[in-house]
């Protein structure tokens, strides 16, 4: 999908809500009283006229007050949208409350996540429901793209990993994410090896928004028996991050696996929580 482009409004809404205040305050004094200032220290005719003219009528007034109201405007709706995000991924549960979302909300949760890691986050896909490229994440310097995927009932292919793949090329950015509610097909996984895309799937992400949210939330879709106490998630044992309660596909026995996967593959059986 060809890239949305922003215009002014867009521009200042991506921007934290204060600065929408800020720009408001100094477009109104920039109108106010910039060009009369700017005409009484010129000798060009045409400034002049503009100083004389701002002296017997109220336009530069309405000039200026409409562009402290169109600022303030953006920085309100930035604002809403900034508390709209935080509800969001504050009240994730677990991998059932993120297929209840639309797309849209799904983007922007993935989005939110991002944001608290420390990137600066540019949405690009809000425009449609399937974009190729949804987010740009920016962070030391490294431009980081991002397709979200929040298909129910079937897995990420290898196809949408090959395009991202090359739109990582026709940008020039340094790496790829492809965020799926569910899991990616083995095709996908072996593409995606040794290059740098990072498949992550629906336990990951729910890991990784656990991971950022203020207060985290006991997961929804994991019953705890009453009588029995609770421990701490163990550590992957290849890469030491606090791993995932998943399930065998096969036997349907319960196992902790590294939400890093498919990079990392450490397991631990599910006896090991309670013996740590």
């Amino acid at each position: 999908m060809a890239r949305r482009k922003q215009g002014g409004f867009d521009l200042i809404a991506a921007m934290p809500w204060p600065v929408g205040i800020v720009l408001g305050i100094l477009a109104y004094m920039g109108v106010r009283f910039g060009f009369s200032l700017l005409a009484a220290h010129t000798s060009n005719p045409i400034f002049s006229r503009l100083a004389a003219t701002s002296q017997n009528s109220d336009g530069y007034k309405i000039l200026a007050w409409m562009a402290l109201g169109v600022c303030w405007i953006t920085a309100l709706v930035s604002f809403i949208g900034r508390q709209k995000r935080k509800r969001l991924l504050e009240t994730q549960t677990g991998l059932d409350s993120m297929r209840a979302m639309n797309w849209r909300e799904f983007e922007m949760l993935v989005g939110e996540a991002f944001r608290r890691q420390g990137y600066r986050i540019e949405e690009t896909g809000l425009g449609g429901a399937d974009g190729g490229i949804d987010l740009r994440l920016s962070k030391n310097g490294k431009t980081t793209l991002v397709q979200c995927k929040q298909w129910r009932s079937r897995h990420v292919d290898v196809k949408i990993v090959r395009e991202m793949a090359g739109l990582l090329a026709h940008h020039g950015a340094d790496a790829v994410k492809i965020v799926a509610i569910g899991d990616f097909t083995p095709d996908a996984q072996r593409f995606a090896q040794g290059k740098p895309i990072e498949l992550i799937h629906g336990e990951a992400l729910l890991a990784l928004v656990r991971g950022v949210q203020e207060t985290p939330t006991a997961a929804a879709d994991q019953s705890v028996k009453p009588n029995v106490a609770s421990a701490s998630t163990p550590e992957c044992p290849s890469c030491g991050t606090l791993m995932v309660k998943r399930t065998n596909r096969r036997s349907h026995e319960a196992f902790w696996g590294c939400p890093k996967y498919p990079r990392c593959r450490g397991t631990r059986p599910s006896e090991m929580n309670q013996i740590l």
